[in-house]
């Protein structure tokens, strides 16, 4: 809105207009008062639970969190186009009120829990925890901030989420599934099939001759809509981004060395030693035992067994030197020859004399191996500054009223121009438009846009995406001749398909009257085929899901058919064996079924609960703040 307020302002007619409206606003402001538009349910509040006001920044906070978790996980971000269709607005909303009313009755419960507790409960958490199982406060620090919270936000988050779980913990205190449930369930779970069955395809099908041309006209005339040619859009877009703008620097070898010699230490495998380290009260005692091995008197294993040491007492294992906790040790054992034995080294903790048995050497990578990548990062490195001036730089081109690929001239970058493309992705000719950075969602984004529209920029690796739509074709509907050979490629598999079924359920019928499966098969050149032991949940190469599930529908002996590959394909099949298990109660599958079964009673339950909570407190829900937080109208 402010670009379009700069752009209409330009020229002396757009200023005077504008004077005009911001004249108009003062003095309605003057006549009316600004204090409602700041005040009221419409303008600020997304939701109320009882006394609890969810702000509409608040759900717009959780709201932009869970989008981008999800985006995380999925590896790419997701829209809020994507995400209404996905009914994950409406699914966001309703755990925030849920979480809500809990909040509510933990305040009117009189519920807290204290600093400690929760410190505690977070200091637990094995999520936190580094490689010696400790709580480690970088782990910390990283996990919670790669969720978007700060320490204190989630310490709060924390504490409601203790406190929501004593209410919903109470709640399903004492559920426990009934023997009957166990059984039948586990009896339904663990029931298994045998099968025989045939394919039947297109080769049983017969030949299919060419439809006459009055057939094809009336197939057609039936299914126009499928052949409708899809709305176009011509578009064109600039990518800017590190990646992008980093092609175009050069980086010299004398500036990738640089930063290759302040890494090569990271890069690489690091130096590794044997060490073994033998510690004395006093530094007195540390140089007489010392003069005694120099002298050959004993040897270091020697003394250690004289001083009733154990070989696992003296022995720091094969280390790098940073992993030796005291800096003068870690000195000492990386300055020795193997087999020496150190001087008397007095380190942070005692003193001791210090033996490195064996040399493991560190190596380093060739420059040349890394410098292609090294380059690369230096060069998005520097980008990253372009980045940000090309943005501003664009939105000046923009504002002034330049296109997207007038804009993209000027400043010397390179805008990609699609001549047509429908909402999939796909160009006139079916196959997908191939110069579309993969993860950049600019074709929904177009599709959501208008010719003439100023379309923000769309967030993109580091950087921006600018896009214009440049023209829309229409839906149309499709004359034969155009179409004509995909009708007939779509007629052919129609009646391929209406002749296996006729086929199937003419043989099933023998099949129940007494024929048997093998001698059918055989009559139709097909094989017979065997799926045995199978439960309901089976996964088997070659037999449809369909055929499984139409299995389990059937009774011992009786016979059954269903389509596979869209009707391409029929199965035909007769049960043959039916396993009903026996059922332990004390068995672990069994157990683990009770344990499955808590938690979904659990989960009902505090489900009920939690809607009647918020019945009785009473929730009210403004759909129009809603709707500008998610980007769209509200789905009922």
């Amino acid at each position: 809105m402010l670009r379009g307020l700069r752009k209409a302002s330009s020229n002396w007619l757009g200023k005077t207009i504008m004077a005009v409206v911001m004249g108009v606003l003062i003095v309605s402001f003057g006549v009316w008062g600004i204090a409602d538009i700041f005040r009221g349910f419409g303008q600020s509040t997304a939701a109320t639970v009882g006394r609890t006001e969810i702000s509409i920044n608040e759900f717009r906070q959780i709201y932009t969190d869970r989008l981008q978790q999800i985006g995380r996980q999925i590896g790419r971000p997701l829209t809020t186009d994507q995400a209404r269709l996905f009914g994950l607005d409406r699914s966001v909303l309703q755990q925030t009120i849920a979480e809500a009313a809990l909040d509510e009755q933990a305040r009117r419960l009189g519920l807290g829990q204290s600093d400690a507790e929760t410190m505690r409960v977070i200091l637990s958490d094995p999520n936190f925890k580094g490689p010696n199982g400790a709580f480690d406060p970088q782990r910390f620090q990283a996990i919670i901030r790669n969720f978007g919270f700060t320490e204190q936000r989630y310490l709060a988050d924390q504490r409601r989420q203790s406190l929501r779980r004593q209410i919903t913990g109470t709640i399903a205190a004492g559920l426990e599934p009934s023997n009957t449930m166990l059984d039948a369930l586990s009896r339904f779970q663990n029931e298994q099939r045998s099968i025989d069955y045939i394919k039947l395809d297109a080769a049983q099908a017969g030949t299919i001759e060419t439809p006459a041309p009055e057939v094809l006209a009336a197939y057609f005339d039936s299914h126009k809509a499928q052949f409708k040619a899809p709305e176009y859009r011509k578009l064109s877009f600039v990518v800017v981004t590190p990646e992008e703008i980093g092609k175009w620097t050069t980086v010299s070898d004398d500036d990738a060395r640089k930063l290759f010699d302040q890494r090569k230490a990271l890069m690489g495998t690091p130096e590794k030693r044997q060490v073994q380290q033998m510690t004395f009260p006093s530094m007195e005692e540390a140089q007489a035992a010392r003069a005694r091995i120099a002298s050959g008197e004993v040897t270091f294993d020697e003394l250690a067994k004289e001083r009733n040491l154990n070989p696992a007492d003296l022995d720091l294992g094969l280390v790098t030197k940073s992993a030796i906790l005291d800096p003068a040790v870690a000195d000492a054992a990386f300055s020795l020859p193997t087999g020496e034995v150190s001087q008397p080294v007095k380190g942070a903790f005692n003193v001791a004399l210090v033996k490195v048995s064996a040399i493991q050497p560190g190596q380093e990578p060739a420059y040349e191996s890394v410098a292609a990548d090294i380059k690369k990062e230096i060069a998005a490195d520097r980008a990253k500054s372009e980045v940000a001036n090309l943005r501003d730089k664009m939105e000046d081109e923009r504002g002034g009223g330049a296109s997207v690929a007038e804009a993209a001239k000027k400043l010397g970058l390179n805008a990609v121009t699609i001549e047509a493309v429908d909402r999939s992705g796909k160009e006139p000719n079916g196959q997908p438009v191939p110069n579309i950075p993969l993860g950049l969602d600019v074709v929904s984004q177009a599709f959501n846009s208008d010719v003439g529209v100023d379309n923000e920029p769309i967030s993109f690796r580091g950087g921006y995406v600018w896009f214009e739509v440049l023209g829309i074709t229409p839906p149309r509907d499709r004359p034969l001749d155009e179409v004509k050979d995909q009708v007939a490629a779509k007629w052919r598999d129609d009646e391929v398909a209406a002749r296996l079924r006729a086929k199937a359920t003419e043989l099933a019928k023998k099949l129940t009257e007494g024929a048997k499966l093998g001698d059918e098969a055989t009559s139709l050149g097909v094989k017979l085929e065997t799926a045995s032991a199978f439960k309901r949940d089976a996964t088997l190469p070659g037999v449809p899901t369909g055929a499984i599930t139409a299995a389990f529908r059937t009774a011992k002996d009786g016979v059954g058919q269903t389509e596979a590959d869209g009707g391409r394909q029929w199965i035909v099949f007769r049960v043959t064996d039916i396993v009903e298990p026996k059922v332990d109660l004390a068995a672990d599958d069994v157990k683990k079924l009770k344990e499955q079964l808590q938690r979904a009673l659990a989960d009902e339950q505090g489900t009920s609960y939690v809607l009647k909570l918020e019945k009785d407190i009473g929730t009210t829900i403004n759909e129009a703040a809603v709707a500008q937080v998610v980007g769209g109208g509200s789905n009922q």
